[in-house]
């Protein structure tokens, strides 16, 4: 049975005390075992989108200078992207980053993370699609950390939202995710050339997919994941993730 809010308040002012937890950010206290690793000033500071930013209809990256939020914008450099749509809870900073980094060292995704991780998907409409299905590590890569964290937030949205999990269809064939940091966009492209394949059509076939990952980066591994779920037979392809970058 979940708690109630005021026995919530109370447990966590209890574990603060017996458990502190320091902001990863800040170093002072975590106020509640909700917020994860980072504090509530610190989540203030993240900038976590509200749907007032103008950002490009496609890619969901913010345009600088177009105070409309109702003004379809493309950026132009998402033209040759694979997936209908993608959007993220926040920018790759702060509080946002902090829990990325956690997510990829520990299967836990702190309940107000997971909130803002729904409210985006339900903002956006991504929960008519009638399929999830987490981007996948190669299984070499799981083995080593011990679980797949695009899965975990997969999970969740499937849970909340009751849309069906699919976690088998889409594969990952090469094992260079690790090798990635610092490439730019035309290197991260190159790694995911012929990296995913989906190898129960029948599933995907004629289905809205949501594709969920923890971080939009340029976008190649996304539209990789797009490319070939469309050429199975699915219709559309939107993604969601926790951040992005600035630009």
């Amino acid at each position: 049975m979940l708690l109630t809010r005021p026995v919530q308040l109370l447990c966590d002012a209890v574990l603060s005390l017996v458990y502190p937890q320091a902001c990863h950010l800040c170093n002072s206290s975590v106020e509640a075992r909700a917020l994860g690793v980072v504090c509530e000033a610190c989540w203030r500071k993240t900038r976590i989108f509200t749907g007032t930013e103008t950002c490009c209809s496609k890619c969901g990256v913010t345009v600088l200078g177009i105070n409309d939020p109702e003004r379809v914008v493309n950026c132009r450099r998402c033209d040759h992207y694979a997936f209908a749509a993608a959007r993220a809870v926040g920018i790759y900073e702060g509080a946002l980053r902090e829990s990325v980094l956690l997510l990829k060292r520990q299967p836990y995704v702190p309940p107000y993370l997971a909130a803002l991780i729904v409210e985006t998907v339900k903002s956006h409409s991504f929960d008519e699609c009638s399929r999830v299905i987490p981007v996948p590590l190669h299984v070499d890569r799981v083995r080593a950390r011990g679980f797949n964290q695009a899965l975990l937030l997969a999970r969740l949205i499937s849970k909340a939202l009751v849309l069906p999990l699919d976690e088998v269809s889409l594969v990952r064939r090469g094992s260079s995710e690790k090798y990635r940091a610092g490439l730019d966009a035309k290197g991260r492209q190159d790694t995911v050339i012929d990296a995913f394949a989906v190898v129960r059509p029948r599933l995907v076939e004629g289905e809205d997919i949501l594709l969920v990952d923890d971080v939009f980066t340029t976008g190649a591994t996304a539209s990789a994941c797009a490319d070939v779920l469309l050429a199975s037979g699915a219709r559309n392809v939107f993604v969601v993730t926790i951040a992005r970058p600035a630009w």
